[in-house]
């Protein structure tokens, strides 16, 4: 199959997208977080952006800069390439003829009365020789040598695809690993912003229970708030720690420096949004079908070389030259030689080795084809999977927004009930505890929002004419 026969009228259901979407702006917590929109224009397809324009925040550029000229991955697709593009030259010399120039020297020594005729001396000969040869040249009348040609190309065709494909997929991986890291560093600054603001509560409780004001529960519960905090403060601190660790892995060297001080969700993320109306043979120029299309022309090639073993193969060696007993006369009249030897393979019978190698054929093609078939299904469902988070993120985002302002407002009444006598100190932790979780919350569903960007951008082959 090909792009031609792509269900156009898939079109609205996989690729329309709503209008541009809006990015929020997060804050630091104890106060509402308000939103901030992306005021970026509209481009005709944001997967014909290079990463550069795609990509605005200093930092993750040069981190992507970075991996691109060192992430290991990305080098041996690279050297792929090239082991396939030697394979090319390889395959196309087969089909000329080998011309070799050769020159040698013969000296042989008989004794005498060798052959008991006659009483002859001892001689001792010397032949030269000079030529030029043609080794085992295969003509190709039936097309083996052309179709194991053509398999070869396809071949260095999909790993040039496949180097492509790494590389979008390389770029995606860093951006989303460093907004990963972003998300754990709020959150373990939110995390110690919460431990500290409840140790001061904790101690405030101390000073109440030793004073009688309060009971041994509202202890209880002050320093059980404490130590989840505490808990949340060593679980992120380890987990920002090997999103370092995972960082440094893909870029494939040492991280810069300031590294942690840029890592922060609160920043003026802008990604270009996508229009809607976007064909749907659009993704016939991700890299990765197009790899495996090249993949099913290599094995479509490989059928023809196959079924080109039941004809005859013809060879022709021949070689011309010189040849003389002294180096003198070796170019002079008469001392041409030349010899011409073509040769015809016909199979007859080879225990079914031909027939079995066709078939192998054939059902790699068909394997070749489910592959690809499935490769475009993968393309239609990971664009569909991106374009269902555009606007459920937005209005996640915007519920949790809202959610943490009433359990902002919430704490703020609950701590002022407090300080009045009205209510005890536990409706204070409780306030206190939602707003811990629903500040969470944001963080995780600001990374969602950002995350499905770079996933929509990657699955539309952003970058590829990069």
């Amino acid at each position: 199959m090909n792009s031609k026969t792509f269900p156009r009228a898939l079109l609205p259901l996989l690729l329309v997208l709503a209008g541009c979407t809006m990015e929020p702006h997060y804050q630091r917590p104890a106060m509402p977080v308000d939103a901030k929109y992306d005021q970026a224009t509209p481009v005709d397809n944001v997967a014909d952006l290079p990463w550069q324009n795609f990509f605005t925040d200093a930092t993750l550029r040069n981190l992507i800069e970075l991996s691109l000229n060192n992430n290991r991955d990305l080098r041996v697709a690279a050297l792929n390439v090239e082991e396939a593009r030697q394979g090319v030259t390889v395959q196309r010399a087969a089909l000329m003829p080998s011309i070799n120039a050769t020159a040698g020297q013969t000296s042989a020594h008989e004794p005498a009365n060798l052959y008991n005729t006659k009483t002859t001396g001892a001689v001792t000969y010397h032949e030269l020789n000079a030529g030029l040869a043609v080794t085992s040249w295969e003509l190709d009348f039936f097309g083996r040598l052309q179709s194991l040609s053509d398999q070869a190309q396809e071949t260095y065709l999909s790993s040039a695809a496949t180097e492509r494909a790494t590389r979008i997929s390389l770029i995606s991986e860093v951006a989303t690993a460093w907004l990963t890291l972003s998300s754990d560093n709020d959150l373990l600054h939110l995390a110690q912003h919460t431990a500290q603001s409840q140790q001061e509560s904790y101690r405030l409780t101390k000073i109440s229970y030793d004073g009688g004001a309060s009971s041994d529960q509202d202890l209880a519960q002050a320093e059980s708030t404490v130590r989840a905090a505490q808990a949340d403060v060593a679980s992120y601190t380890r987990q920002v720690r090997q999103d370092v660790d995972a960082l440094r892995l893909l870029v494939g060297t040492d991280l810069p420096a300031a590294l942690l001080s840029h890592a922060t969700l609160d920043a003026n993320w802008q990604f270009p949004p996508t229009p809607a109306g976007l064909p749907s043979d659009l993704l016939t120029r991700r890299p990765d079908i197009m790899a495996a299309e090249h993949t099913l022309k290599a094995a479509n090639a490989n059928i023809g070389a196959a079924r080109a073993a039941f004809f005859p193969s013809i060879t022709l060696t021949a070689s011309g030259g010189s040849t003389s007993s002294s180096l003198g006369s070796l170019l002079g009249g008469g001392t041409g030689a030349w010899s011409f030897m073509p040769s015809i393979n016909l199979p007859i019978f080879d225990g079914g080795k031909n027939e079995a190698n066709l078939n192998i054929a054939h059902i790699e093609k068909r394997i070749e084809i489910a592959d690809y078939e499935k490769a475009i299904q993968t393309a239609f469902k990971e664009v569909n999977d991106a374009l269902a988070g555009q606007d459920t993120w937005q209005d996640q985002l915007t519920a949790l927004q809202q959610e943490v302002g009433a359990n902002q407002r919430d704490y703020d009444y609950s701590e002022l009930r407090f300080k009045q006598g009205v209510d005890n100190y536990l409706n204070v932790l409780v306030a206190q505890r939602s707003l811990y979780s629903s500040q969470q919350s944001l963080i995780s569903a600001h990374l969602g929002q950002l995350s499905q960007k770079i996933t929509l951008y990657k699955a539309l082959g952003g970058g590829w004419k990069a």
